[in-house]
């Protein structure tokens, strides 16, 4: 039944889809879709329009890609019953406590298990704690479709490694992880991923397995960027500029190349938190990793004392102050605002009595809106300004000259916060302005 499915895709006698329609699994989809018949679903009915239409809202293929591809975009969860290979690819956030919030994954579930044929295989990619596929997910599946995990269905977990904005590491172009129930199972899934994946599977030895290294990877890159935080804070304090630092340090060949900055989005600000909480429901408390989560949570209000300072050293009124803060999503040419901890610098400058003005011209405007209550300011209302911060190094920003900077200010000393190190540090200290970087 299961070892004939493979070929039975490639035939496109049978279907493919994908659950979960983001920055994950658009990508996903248009590429099966060379392959395969792909079914491609998501609850949210405008952005399913904005796909038939041909338009990208994550901008992560592209309009011309999405006009071209045979996905068959769809809010009707019954079309997943044309499928018989399952990818769920659902965002898997943390609640205000940080703990996982694993409502979107089970929420997957639910409609996928009502929909759910015999001979069916289920891969989940969404980022979880080793354990979630198994114990949480396919019992899910068998309530919902009354099907036997193993008899009637069979589960695999391939988690996503997308870059959001990368145009270099591709869906298929990054080593795929892939893990099945049984031996069966993780042949199928990874000959199906194989014919997508140009640079390779590598075939992990379990679902907890694979569950883990995903969730790893994130906190691995989460601590060292704390600890870059920590000696920005330390060297700041010392007068040291600590890109200059790094870049001394950067010499040596085994020295890692981690920079200082926001960590947020719906990775590496996200996935430490998923370990820590399965370790603390099995009696252990994590120091490390919730040591570093501490220090890169705490770094949006440590920038906006750095700019409250830096206006009282410039004998500018704090309160009514004008800051404006240029780039709002987690990351560079993304428009993913989700998790973003620019909203931090908001949320505190506003403390100060200060007028955050935000302008970010590749931000999903809606999406910030709707999830943090914000409002984007017009290129034309950027001026007469106290200070600026650049939180994101977009493309359009490293554009901007030094006579277009001069004409944001106000009267009096210019203060620039460049959190990114995106302008030359020497040429805007010559030119008599308050430079400060991570």
């Amino acid at each position: 039944m299961y070892n004939q499915l493979l070929g039975k895709l490639i035939s496109r006698k049978e279907s493919l889809s994908v659950i979960g329609l983001g920055y994950v699994g658009i990508p996903v989809a248009v590429a099966f879709a060379e392959k395969f018949n792909v079914i491609g679903f998501d609850l949210n009915e405008k952005k399913i329009e904005q796909y038939r239409s041909g338009t990208d809202p994550t901008k992560e293929v592209g309009d011309t890609a999405i006009q071209n591809t045979a996905v068959n975009f769809t809010e009707d969860e019954k079309a997943l019953r044309k499928a018989r290979f399952h990818i769920i690819a659902v965002p898997t956030p943390v609640k205000a406590d940080h703990t996982p919030d694993l409502g979107p994954v089970e929420s997957a579930s639910e409609i996928l298990g009502r929909n759910l044929c015999r001979g069916s295989i289920v891969v989940y990619e969404s980022t979880v704690y080793p354990g979630v596929t198994e114990e949480v997910c396919v019992p899910i599946l068998e309530k919902e479709s009354g099907f036997q995990c193993g008899r009637d269905f069979k589960v695999g977990y391939s988690p996503e490694r997308i870059n959001p904005g990368d145009q270099e590491r591709r869906f298929e172009n990054i080593t795929k992880i892939v893990s099945g129930m049984d031996q069966e199972t993780l042949d199928i899934v990874a000959d199906v991923y194989g014919t997508v994946i140009r640079a390779g599977v590598y075939r992990a030895e379990s679902i907890k397995v694979a569950e883990a290294a995903k969730v790893i990877e994130n906190s691995q890159r989460d601590i060292n960027i704390a600890f870059m935080n920590e000696l920005s804070i330390i060297f700041n304090k010392m007068g040291i500029d600590t890109r200059s630092v790094l870049e001394a340090a950067g010499t040596k060949w085994n020295f890692m190349k981690f920079y200082p900055g926001l960590v947020g989005g719906h990775c590496i600000g996200v996935d430490p938190y998923y370990l820590t909480y399965k370790a603390e429901m099995l009696g252990y408390h994590s120091q490390v990793i919730l040591s570093g989560r501490r220090i890169n949570d705490g770094m949006g209000k440590y920038v906006a004392e750095m700019c409250v300072k830096h206006l009282i050293e410039a004998d500018r009124p704090v309160k009514n102050a004008r800051v404006a803060i240029f780039g709002f999503t987690f990351k560079e040419n993304c428009p993913d605002t989700r998790n973003t901890r620019v909203i931090d610098i908001v949320k505190e400058l506003k403390e100060y009595g200060i007028i955050p003005l935000i302008f970010d011209p590749v931000a999903d405007r809606r999406e910030a809106e709707a999830l943090y209550d914000v409002d984007f300011a017009r290129k034309e209302e950027i001026n007469n300004l106290d200070a600026v911060i650049f939180a994101v190094s977009h493309n359009e920003f490293k554009a901007i000259k030094a006579d277009q900077m001069r004409g944001m200010f106000g009267r009096g000393r210019r203060i620039l916060l460049d959190l990114k190190g995106i302008f030359d540090r020497k040429e805007y200290e010559d030119n008599e302005y308050m430079y400060w970087r991570l």
